[in-house]
């Protein structure tokens, strides 16, 4: 309890002081989860509704193929995404590694399946629910996706924040793509890991109380909004 009373006591003095590395470390976790997560949502919300209301013969392997993404070992998307943009690799002419966009694309390919599934979980119910009388009134696919994810919505706010979650917390994809780059490519949790490493476990240990401080206002934000959405 000592020592988590120090590291709290830390936390409250460099947020106070204004710690350039910390408040640099900050904005790059939110830039990159937060993209990451949006650009995730845009894509996978949608692909899941449709994997939800429409039968194709693809549709079972793909569902199948999602869900089973959903373990995939963060260090292996980040080699894989390494080996795309490293000079050698397709995309290497981009110069995108070690930059703060390579570390979104590992995110994207990380948290992608996790909407998906959940979205399709979500919205699989409602189409039983609504199907038939969506079908009857002749409502194009597109339309059918929106009225689901529109009914869906509280579900779909817990998805997103399922994949922010992910998000934030990881740290060996984006410390393979991103260098962990003072000032740059350093997040919060690679900074823990840093930290960890060097032996300030003071430092580290307060660097993670404030990554956790700022997950639940980040989810609490989301969750406020969406509540005050719904009521309107």
């Amino acid at each position: 309890m000592d020592q988590l009373g120090r590291a709290a006591a830390l936390a409250i003095r460099l947020i106070i002081e204004g710690d350039a590395d910390l408040y640099a470390a900050v904005r790059t976790s939110l830039t990159v989860s937060v993209t990451a997560t949006l650009v995730a949502f845009s894509i996978g919300a949608p692909l899941g509704a449709l994997l939800a209301l429409r039968n194709f013969a693809a549709r079972r392997p793909l569902l199948i193929a999602v869900n089973a993404a959903l373990g995939l070992p963060p260090v292996v998307i980040g080699l894989v995404v390494y080996l795309l943009l490293s000079h050698a690799g397709p995309f290497g002419s981009l110069n995108l590694l070690f930059t703060t966009r390579a570390m979104i694309s590992a995110q994207i390919l990380l948290t992608l399946p996790i909407v998906v599934a959940l979205a399709h979980r979500a919205t699989e119910t409602s189409w039983r629910d609504y199907g038939d009388a969506l079908r009857m009134d002749g409502t194009r696919t597109a339309r059918s996706i929106a009225f689901l994810l529109t009914v869906e919505g509280g579900a779909l706010v817990t998805t997103f924040l399922a994949a922010f979650g992910r998000a934030i917390s990881e740290v060996g994809a984006i410390m393979i793509v991103g260098g962990n780059i003072r000032g740059h490519t350093r997040t919060l949790t690679t900074a823990v890991v840093l930290e960890t490493s060097k032996g300030d476990l003071a430092l580290a240990l307060a660097l993670g109380l404030i990554l956790v401080a700022l997950t639940l206002l980040v989810s609490a934000s989301a969750f406020l909004l969406h509540e005050r959405t719904a009521i309107r």
